[in-house]
């Protein structure tokens, strides 16, 4: 038998911890063949060069798309897109695969699913129809929705967002949210193997920081993220893990400001990227995810812990009952700080529910593939919702 060549892109840290286990399943289904390329952050040393560790966990990478991430100025990150759209062109004509599977809303992969549509090679687009309105990957995420033909959505509200865009329902599935079923696959490490393996004792709280850059605003993450280095400064006993930004606009303003908080301060260590592993392990001896990170929605109500979720970078997403949403003003943050010690707020993050699932993404995801005939399906219409009125 054929097999049909799949070809998962990534280009960061977080999205790759996603697509770990899918890509593990695709590897191991007789019916398909595995392409990993990679591109973005994955191959910068300013960001870890964490293609190294795609490597390191088996992976076989075909192809690398370098897009120059120098510098994080809206000049720079356009150009890195179409240098990004010249280096898939070349790749999907060398590769020819049959199927493209990409994650979410990041600049490269949108360069990556426009060259794929010239191409003519179907893309299956997963986390589609969410809604972040303080950070361009809004639109990107929607662009990528349009130019996709097979759709897998974290929740029906989502999934109905993607069918309102005009996508056919019968190509839209709910199939949940991948982090879920990365918590569900993994061996966590112990407590003292978390320790053990980023070298630092965690205390009688603890907290990950994580603060991405508003790319909607001009020039605010400095700013705002000073605010929360100003409330997290007067925790007393608190143990802090910060894992640094992106290279969106203003990222290495943010990464800068960490690394001179945490060259003065015993309490606290970074990370350019803590890998999949120990970040998940993290999770379960943390008090609260905090800053504007989607892992703070996605995974964390799954360890009942809480969030705090700074500003509008994840603004309209779902939201369990976990996460605490608030400005970034020093006097919203603190009062954020102090609900989620107090024991009413406890209690709820006791009772949380992640509204993203409880895992079984992935085996929905190969069985929809393996069952779907791609003859004609680059041929799209727009389906039309009912006017309700």
């Amino acid at each position: 038998m054929k097999k049909r060549k799949v070809c998962v892109i990534t280009g960061t840290r977080a999205e790759y911890g996603l697509l770990y286990w899918l890509m593990k399943e695709v590897n191991v289904t007789n019916e398909m063949e595995l392409q990993v390329v990679v591109t973005g952050m994955h191959l910068s040393e300013e960001f870890g060069n964490t293609y190294k560790q795609i490597e390191e966990d088996g992976f076989n990478i075909d192809k690398k798309v370098d897009i120059s991430i120098k510098l994080d100025t809206e000049v720079a990150i356009t150009k890195s897109m179409g240098i990004g759209l010249i280096g898939f062109a070349d790749v999907f004509n060398e590769l020819k695969p049959e199927l493209i599977i990409v994650v979410g809303d990041r600049f490269e992969i949108f360069s990556a699913v426009s060259a794929a549509m010239i191409a003519k090679i179907p893309v299956a687009h997963i986390h589609g129809g969410e809604s972040t309105e303080g950070v361009i990957d809004e639109s990107i995420r929607h662009s990528i929705t349009k130019m996709s033909h097979l759709h897998f959505a974290a929740t029906n509200k989502y999934r109905n967002r993607i069918i309102q865009l005009g996508e056919q329902p019968n190509r839209v599935f709910n199939v949940g949210g991948l982090g879920v079923d990365n918590i569900n696959r993994i061996k966590l490490l112990s407590k003292d193997e978390f320790e053990d393996s980023i070298n630092f004792e965690l205390g009688e709280k603890n907290l990950l920081i994580t603060f991405h850059p508003v790319t909607l605003e001009n020039s605010t993450s400095g700013g705002h993220f000073q605010k929360l280095l100003d409330s997290v400064s007067e925790l007393v006993n608190t143990k802090i893990i910060f894992t640094k930004a992106n290279s969106d606009t203003d990222g290495r303003v943010i990464n800068r400001m960490i690394d001179d908080y945490v060259s003065k301060r015993n309490n606290c260590i970074c990370f350019k990227s803590m890998g999949q592993l120990n970040y998940l392990s993290a999770l379960q001896f943390m008090d609260a995810v905090v800053g504007n990170s989607s892992s703070g929605l996605l995974e964390a109500p799954t360890f009942k812990i809480g969030t705090i979720d700074i500003g509008d970078r994840q603004k309209k997403r779902t939201k369990a009952t976990s996460i605490i949403s608030c400005l970034p003003t020093k006097e919203s943050i603190n009062s954020a700080f102090l609900k989620l010690y107090s024991s009413e707020f406890q209690k709820v993050i006791n009772n949380t529910v992640n509204p993203y699932g409880t895992g079984g993404a992935i085996k929905k995801i190969i069985r929809i593939i393996k069952d779907t005939s791609l003859n004609n399906i680059i041929k799209k219409s727009f389906y039309d919702v009912k006017d309700a009125s």
